[in-house]
């Protein structure tokens, strides 16, 4: 111990110096560890164990601890240790169970002491006592810790933590006999050396594996551990309990933990994954980290202050096959860069909000509270603390209430509970669910259903059947009272123009709808037209035209063409026509290859009133006047994701299932999944349960129609002997008698079954609901006060 003194002391004088370097490895490192003098680093890794002289310009390769031609696994690496007492001790732990010990002060090359074998899987940590040269401690995967003296062959004591695999271990700086070891179900246990039989405490730390631990250098009772659950808790240890005392809260989960020397609150943190920095927290602020390192480009794995004295120095290695040595002064102080505002909605959707005084100084309604504000207790000025490095900001806090009515969620119940997803064709789902969005006061969600409905409904369920217009269809529409010759005869185009060829016989698609030649107007201009029967031949002005002039015009004099309004009485029904009159072939034609002509011109070719129009149709139109389902589903996939987005994803949901095919390729299956899991979770959360069980049901995601296949299973006791129920059926086999009987009727229950959760006695639904409407005691006379919900 004097020596140890005398190289403490040396150091203190001189201080360790050196600036903010690196070197470049080999390869990947696992873990590192400084000698006790702060002059050299060990480096280790699946494929590295070099050590390091570190000078004050750079680091210099010393040393190449693996040699041979063929090095075995004992040189691979997943943790290293260099004894703090003995400068030419060394131990590792390798993957492949063993533990190997190397003295530097061997002449030859191969510095190998001691192996032991002993652990049956990857050894994940080693751990010399801090003051007993000789003592080695080792956790395993294989859930055991080993206790090694070096003077022996193997080793002394085996402890068994019942339980997974050990992920580190630390010998206590200041207990003599102390350890602590982490695990992989959470738990850290307190192991005596002495009594390698059964650990002296034991708690749970973390929720999940427990990577990493280590005792405070100056207080006796704190151990620091970190976790997959992100966070790193500080523990007092010396209560009865152990006691969390403080919490921070990091960003991924912790790989390492190590206390800052000569500062009691400060300790540094990396990272297992995701996040490459290294931080250094005062765990009394543990919203935002003290100091931050950022010059790693991969994981860090390994981190150590350079001297056990000196809080200046940290030295780390990573994946990224860099050794850095860090100088504190060259850190990033993410407080700096902080934003001293904050912004957070209450429960019941009250908004609080943080900022600098100076800024809401100038509010001139706002009415400061000295100590806080009186009316939200919980918000208190913490009491300036000298020892705290960080800068003091006093911030003052507004609190905005918000009526609570305008936050209910009673539109969501009703709607899930209202909402028609199956069962019904497609249009009256559509309608139905419009109708509910509506009444709901929701106008958008409301058009969005009668949009779906328009977009991809059948034509035929849009329109009577057939393909024959009459006049009840056309009832809403606007009369058309007069036509202007001109622009059909400009519409139709020269192209459209035909000869009259009466002589020929003709091929018409144009034909009257049987049953509909009695005409129904209630149009008091068109009283002539009124019980007409029969078929309509018609006069332009006072002179007949032939039938051909139905479907040609001609103007050939175009200059004494003038623009005139037909009156609408020129259009008389007269005689029946007995014939359906055919057009020619090359009319079929001309219209055909007309580029002129549209779907709707086809249709319409004569000089009718829409009372008239009515009657005529085309049995097979030239051109689809519907566009087809598909052109619509880009527009609806957006419109999906926007409502997603803005939160509603009930809408989403329920659209992704009345659309069923039509949409779901559209969509990613991912997406999908995502929309369906949150409107699940919102539904269990108001407790919507069979509105949930119909989406699982309906959706087509195979994440989730797994949802509510699982724990399906009931255990059941018997109500005679209360013993399980083993086998299937009616008849207990243990006691032999009818377990589900009514107590009612005392017949076997082959249905329904409701029973008491208070006395076990139960029986068919009706009967039981029955005799508890005029009597509370259960009905099997156990004496039992059954209450039916």
């Amino acid at each position: 111990m004097e020596k140890m003194s005398r190289v403490t002391t040396a150091l203190s004088s001189s201080g360790v110096s050196g600036r903010t370097m690196f070197c470049h490895l080999d390869a990947p490192a696992n873990a590192i560890s400084v000698c006790r003098d702060a002059t050299q680093v060990v480096v280790a890794g699946r494929n590295i164990f070099k050590i390091y002289a570190l000078e004050e310009e750079q680091f210099v390769e010393k040393l190449n601890l693996r040699v041979g031609r063929k090095p075995s696994l004992n040189f691979s690496c997943a943790d290293v240790m260099w004894h703090q007492m003995e400068e030419n001790l060394l131990a590792t732990a390798a993957t492949n169970g063993a533990v190997v010990t190397w003295n530097l002060g061997k002449p030859s090359r191969n510095k190998q002491d001691q192996l032991f074998t002993e652990h049956k899987r990857t050894v994940n940590k080693v751990c010399f006592h801090p003051t007993e040269v000789y003592m080695l401690l080792s956790g395993s995967q294989d859930g055991f810790m080993k206790c090694f003296d070096l003077r022996k062959k193997e080793s002394v004591s085996t402890f068994s933590g019942q339980s997974e695999s050990v992920r580190d271990v630390q010998f206590s700086m200041k207990d003599y006999f102390t350890f602590a070891a982490s695990f992989e179900n959470g738990n850290v246990q307190l192991w005596d050396i002495r009594r390698p039989d059964r650990y002296e405490r034991m708690f749970t730390a973390h929720t999940g594996p427990v990577f990493c631990c280590d005792w405070h250098p100056d207080d006796r009772g704190w151990l620091a551990t970190g976790g997959r659950d992100k966070m790193v808790k500080v523990w007092d240890m010396t209560t009865n309990r152990a006691k969390e005392i403080y919490c921070v809260q990091t960003i991924a989960s912790v790989a390492r933990v190590k206390w800052r020397p000569e500062r009691k609150f400060h300790l540094a943190t990396c990272s297992m994954m995701v996040d490459h920095n290294i931080y250094v927290w005062d765990v009394r602020r543990p919203f935002i980290p003290f100091a931050t390192f950022e010059e790693h480009k991969d994981v860090t794995t390994g981190i150590v202050w350079r001297h056990q004295h000196d809080p200046h120095f940290l030295l780390s290695g990573s994946k990224d096959s860099t050794l850095y040595q860090h100088m504190f002064k060259d850190a990033t102080r993410p407080v700096d860069k902080a934003n001293p505002e904050g912004l957070c909605f209450g429960l019941f959707g009250d908004l609080a909000f943080a900022a600098k005084e100076s800024l809401i100084s100038s509010d001139a309604n706002r009415k400061p509270y000295p100590g806080g504000d009186r009316r939200y207790p919980i918000f208190f000025f913490k009491k300036p603390d000298p020892t705290e490095q960080f800068a003091h900001v006093s911030s003052a806090l507004s609190v905005f209430e918000t009526d609570l009515d305008s936050n209910r969620m009673d539109w969501f119940v009703k709607t899930a509970q209202l909402y028609l997803l199956s069962g019904k064709p497609f249009a009256e789902l559509c309608d139905h669910n419009a109708k509910v969005a509506r009444e709901l006061k929701r106008p958008q969600v409301s058009t969005t259903w009668t949009m779906l409905k328009i977009m991809f409904s059948d034509p035929a369920n849009l329109t009577t059947p057939g393909a024959n217009h009459n006049l009840s269809k056309l009832g809403s529409l606007p009369l058309m009272n007069s036509f202007s010759m001109k622009e059909m005869g400009s519409g139709m185009g020269t192209e459209s123009r035909l000869e009259r060829s009466k002589g020929e016989s003709r091929q018409d698609n144009i034909h009257l709808e049987p049953g509909n030649s009695h005409i129904s107007n209630n149009n008091e201009e068109n009283e002539e037209t009124e019980g007409s029967e029969g078929q309509a031949e018609y006069m332009f002005g006072d002179a007949e035209l032939d039938d051909d002039d139905l479907y040609s015009m001609e103007h050939d004099n175009q200059a004494e063409e003038q623009e005139y309004t037909l009156p609408q009485e020129a259009f008389q029904l007269r005689h029946e026509i007995m014939d359906n009159p055919s057009a020619p072939e090359h009319l079929q034609q001309d219209k055909a290859d007309s580029p002129h002509v549209s779907g709707n011109e086809a249709e319409v070719t004569c000089l009718t009133p829409i009372e008239s129009f009515s009657l005529i149709s085309i049995s097979q139109p030239l051109f689809s006047p519907h566009l087809p389902a598909s052109f619509f589903c880009p527009i609806v996939r957006e419109m999906l994701s926007y409502y997603a987005e803005q939160g509603d994803v009930q809408m989403a949901v329920s659209v992704l299932i009345v659309l069923g095919d039509r949409i779901r390729k559209e969509i990613d299956d991912l997406t999908q999944e995502h929309w369906y899991m949150s409107y699940i979770d919102l539904l269990q959360r108001f407790e919507l349960w069979n509105v949930s069980n119909e989406v699982i049901k309906l959706s087509t995601c195979s994440a989730i129609t797994c949802l509510n296949q699982t724990s399906t299973t009931l255990h059941i006791n018997c109500s005679n002997c209360k013993r399980p129920m083993s086998n299937k059926g009616w008849i207990c086999d243990r006691c032999h008698q009818c377990a589900s009987v009514c107590a009612v009727c005392h017949h076997v229950v082959k249905g329904l079954f409701v029973w008491c959760q208070g006395c076990s006695h139960g029986g068919h639904l009706e009967h039981i609901m029955n005799w508890l409407k005029s009597s509370a005691h259960c009905p099997a006379g156990c004496g039992h006060l059954c209450e039916y919900t």
